[in-house]
Order: structure tokens, then C-alpha cells, then sequence
């Protein structure tokens, strides 16, 4: 009698543990509550002014890059062609972002749906991965600009400007496709409280009640791969540039390639010095409120500050600007192995 009734208790407590699993599913479906910095009120209306400056002006600025390196034809070049894609790819990037944070940052409305949320870190984490590559892209023009002038048209052709792009782009959707479809799979506690302001893989896997050992691995293997091998190229190629650039007889002529070469350094140390302290710790960690604010440099602030230090002491896109602004007369010929 005693087993009877153990086997029709089991048998009860399974559909009811079932019932319970499906009603935890269904609360994560509805949506998951961007807690963000709704305890600090203040702050949220600060915040919410200077994001949306900061957004109109990333929007502003790295349109205006794209459309004058398309109008002008001095900037026909593999640098503007390079710069131009990183325009592309931050306008993307903030967007898939920052809109969904205004809406929190003005309302009492803390949420975002579950397919909302995973568009947002397959989108993200697509073209973060890209940044990272492209950056590394970038830092090897430099490299042959400077250090081998005489074969940079050879050297850096169209082909070899739309492979290496190309490159960035597909490695970039990969990772993404890998990761987030194996955050994606992960089955969740019920717990639909994310302690950020914008769905990241390491927070979701915070959410899931099993062993999150092998997304953590995919996570810190995609980082290597993605972040700290081209971080490593960028180091190399300007270590190089530095011994080039000391080299250079000319005065002009070195301070122009030490500015050029000092902008790119300082968008690479802002945006991978806070992408490394997000993706290469413990997806456990328990550093919430610094991570907010490290993420606003690399999702906010850096999107913004492209346009301004690649541009601000840049003759070429002044001259190309104030062309525009002014419309008078026609570009000039196209140099020799430019991008069209």
C-alpha cells in the first residue's frame, strides 16, 4: 500500500512540476524586466538628456562620414573605406540599443519582449564581434600605409579591401550565431529580472537554472578569437608604425602620421578596454553597477567619439566637408587604386 501510494505521488508531482515549468516559461515569453538604473531617479533623467545628445549626434556624425566619403572623390581610399564601414556598423550598433534605453530611462516601463531581447544580442553581439575585427583591419591599412607607402596600392587593392571587410562582417555574424543561439537554448529559472539596461549573453546565462560551463567556454574561446588575438595585431602593427614613424625625417611629416595614428589607438583602447572587462570575467560576477557604466562607453559613448577622432584634425574630410556645405564645382579625379 505505502509503494501505491509513493508511485501515484510521483505520478501526481509530475504533471505538476510540468505545470510549473510551463508557467515559468510563459512569464519569460511576456518579457524580461531591463532593471537598468531605475534605483537612482535622478540619474535616469540625466542619463535619458545626454543619451539622446549622444545618440543624435552619433547618428549626425557617422552619416555624414558615410556620405562624404561617397560624394568626395579624394576620400576614395581604402582608410575612408574602412572608416566608412565603421560608420555603417556603429550607427547599427547603437541602434539596436539605445532607442530600447531611452524608452526605459523616460517611463515607468522597465521592459523589453523575449524576442525583443534576443534580437537585441544577436544584433549586438553580431556587430561587436565586427567592430573588433574591423578595428584590427584598420590598424593594418595604417601599417601599410606607413611602414611600405610605395606598395599601399598594390598591396591594399579593391579586392583586397572587400575581402578583408567581408572577412570582418562573416566572422562577426558567426560568433554571433554560435553564442546567442546557445544562450538562446539555455532553459531559465522564471527569474525574468535582467540587472542591466540592455540583454548581453553573460546576463542571460545568470538567468538559467543549469550548468552554463560550455556557453561560458564558447563565450571565452569567441573573446580570444574575436577580441584579444586582433587586439594583439593592433599592438603589432602600431609597434611597427611607432619605428616607421620615428624614422621620418620630417617633422610635418611625422606629426601627421603620429595624429592619425593616436586617434585610431585611443577609439581601440576605449572600446576594447571595456568589451574585455564585460566578456573576459565570470559570467557570474557579481560587478553589476560597474559594468552599466563601462557598457555606456562602448554602446553610447564610443559610437559617438568615431566620427569626432577620426575626423576633427583631418584635412581631407574638412576640405570635403566644407565642399559639401558650400556645393561648388566637382571633385577631383580619383586618385590611383581607389575604392568604387
Amino acid at each position: 500500500m505505502k509503494s501505491l501510494c509513493k508511485s501515484m505521488g510521483e505520478n501526481e508531482i509530475a504533471p505538476f512540476q510540468l505545470r510549473i515549468m510551463e508557467k515559468i516559461n510563459m512569464s519569460i515569453s511576456e518579457g524580461f524586466l531591463l532593471l537598468g538604473f531605475s534605483d537612482r531617479p535622478l540619474l535616469e533623467m540625466i542619463l535619458f538628456i545626454f543619451v539622446s545628445i549622444f545618440y543624435m549626434l552619433t547618428l549626425l556624425g557617422n552619416a555624414t562620414i558615410m556620405l562624404v566619403s561617397h560624394l568626395d572623390a579624394r576620400l576614395h581610399t581604402p582608410m575612408y573605406f574602412f572608416l566608412t564601414n565603421l560608420s555603417f556598423l556603429d550607427i547599427g550598433f547603437t541602434t539596436s540599443i539605445v532607442p530600447q534605453l531611452l524608452v526605459n530611462l523616460r517611463g515607468p516601463e522597465k521592459t523589453i519582449s523575449y524576442a525583443g531581447c534576443v534580437i537585441q544580442f544577436y544584433i549586438s553581439h553580431w556587430l561587436g564581434a565586427t567592430e573588433c575585427v574591423l578595428l584590427a583591419v584598420m590598424s593594418y591599412d595604417r601599417y601599410v600605409a606607413i611602414c611600405r607607402p610605395l606598395h599601399y596600392t598594390i598591396i591594399m587593392n579593391s579586392r583586397v579591401c572587400w575581402g578583408l571587410a567581408s572577412t570582418a562582417w562573416v566572422g562577426g555574424l558567426s560568433t554571433s550565431l554560435l553564442g546567442s543561439t546557445l544562450t538562446v537554448q539555455l532553459p531559465l529559472c522564471g527569474y525574468n529580472r535582467i540587472d542591466h539596461f540592455f540583454c548581453e549573453m553573460p546576463l542571460i546565462m545568470q538567468l538559467s537554472c543549469v550548468d552554463t560551463s560550455l556557453n561560458e567556454l564558447e563565450m571565452y574561446v569567441a573573446s580570444f578569437i574575436f577580441v584579444v588575438l586582433p587586439l594583439g595585431l593592433i599592438l603589432v602593427s602600431y609597434s611597427q608604425i611607432a619605428r616607421a614613424v620615428l624614422r621620418i625625417k620630417s617633422t610635418e611629416g611625422r606629426a601627421k602620421a603620429f595624429n592619425t595614428c593616436s586617434s585610431h589607438l585611443m577609439i581601440v583602447f576605449l572600446f576594447y578596454g571595456s568589451i574585455i572587462f564585460m566578456y573576459l570575467q565570470p559570467a557570474k560576477s557579481s560587478s553589476h553597477e560597474q559594468g552599466k557604466f563601462v557598457s555606456l562607453f562602448y554602446t553610447v559613448v564610443t559610437p559617438m567619439l568615431n566620427p569626432l577622432i577620426y575626423t576633427l584634425r583631418n584635412k581631407d574630410v574638412k576640405g570635403a566637408l566644407k565642399q559639401l556645405v558650400i556645393g561648388s564645382g566637382c571633385g577631383p579625379v580619383k586618385k590611383p587604386g581607389a575604392i568604387s
